[in-house]
């Protein structure tokens, strides 16, 4: 993690960027007010206050930089993160707790400081993309924010992955690995927000509502799927963006990576970065669950 500030600050930053346990002990079952209160703090208390301005972007050799500035993905990666800060932050506007709804601006406001770092990082690399495009956003602002949540939280998982193959095979230099590792962080704390958003809502929901939120959260799923098998073509103004970030970066890094290792190194990489965080936060359970059932029958390469 490279900035142009004292080297004692930024680890502290760094370090309770990644560990954090709520100071009120006891349980905090989904849906009580201490629950509550410890995933709506845990925005703020985890804050890591880098500034993409001051980002100190490493000099790259002429063949890493060849490789980073070839990734299909840059775009794709800009355009993204402007659609995530949009959908969360009109999603707070519907929500009456204020706890929640700060929360949720904060996460909004993180959003849109990845772009800004990607954003820098283009320019610091020479990357050509394509000017920002006008982003209309969902009717259904709770739609919009599954969307995006869900969609993290499957993206995350092999992206932590991704990353460390990436880190391990020298794909990325390590001072770049360290410049935007507090980005990949930071996805682990905005899927555990969500995570428990989710627990949260479902215990606290009227029981007549149930039923109609778990076919939302059942369409968004198909619509997720149907995005990543390449299917979706400008369906509420997403355009395949969130799919194809994680699918084209995987194809690029990973190459004839050995899909069991890939596999392997996810399932390290999600427990690592959650691992910090108070234990009682619920943490995301179907993309590692899917992926440990697809283990059971992919045996490594020889």
């Amino acid at each position: 993690m490279r900035f142009m500030m004292d080297d004692t600050a930024v680890a502290t930053a760094d370090y309770n960027a990644r560990h954090w346990a709520f100071p009120k002990p006891g349980p905090a079952r989904p849906g009580s007010q201490e629950h509550f209160e410890m995933f709506t703090e845990l925005m703020a208390a985890t804050y890591n206050p880098y500034r993409p301005a001051v980002l100190d972007w490493p000099k790259l050799e002429p063949d890493a930089l060849k490789r980073i500035t070839s990734l299909p993905i840059w775009d794709i990666a800009v355009q993204t993160e402007n659609k995530a800060g949009a959908r969360i932050e009109f999603f707070s506007h519907t929500v009456k707790e204020k706890p929640l709804r700060d929360a949720l601006v904060h996460m909004a406001g993180e959003e849109r400081r990845h772009r800004d770092v990607l954003s820098r990082l283009v320019a610091a690399y020479g990357i050509v993309v394509k000017p920002d495009e006008e982003y209309a956003l969902p009717n259904d602002a709770e739609w919009g924010f599954l969307v995006t949540g869900y969609s993290e939280c499957l993206d995350s998982f092999f992206a932590f992955g991704l990353f460390e193959m990436a880190r391990q095979s020298g794909y990325f230099p390590e001072a770049l690995v360290e410049t935007f590792e507090p980005v990949v962080q930071e996805e682990a704390r905005h899927i555990l927000f969500f995570t428990n958003f989710i627990a949260w809502k479902r215990a606290t929901m009227a029981w007549w509502k149930r039923p109609f939120f778990e076919l939302k959260v059942a369409a968004v799923y198909a619509y997720l799927l149907w995005e990543r098998i390449g299917l979706a073509k400008d369906v509420d103004g997403l355009e395949g963006a969130d799919a194809n970030f994680t699918v084209n970066g995987s194809e690029s890094i990973a190459g004839e990576m050995d899909p069991a290792k890939l596999i392997d190194i996810c399932l390290v990489e999600n427990d690592r970065r959650m691992a910090g965080y108070d234990p009682r936060l619920k943490r995301p359970v179907t993309a590692p669950t899917l992926a440990r059932l697809a283990r059971l029958f992919i045996r490594p390469k020889k």
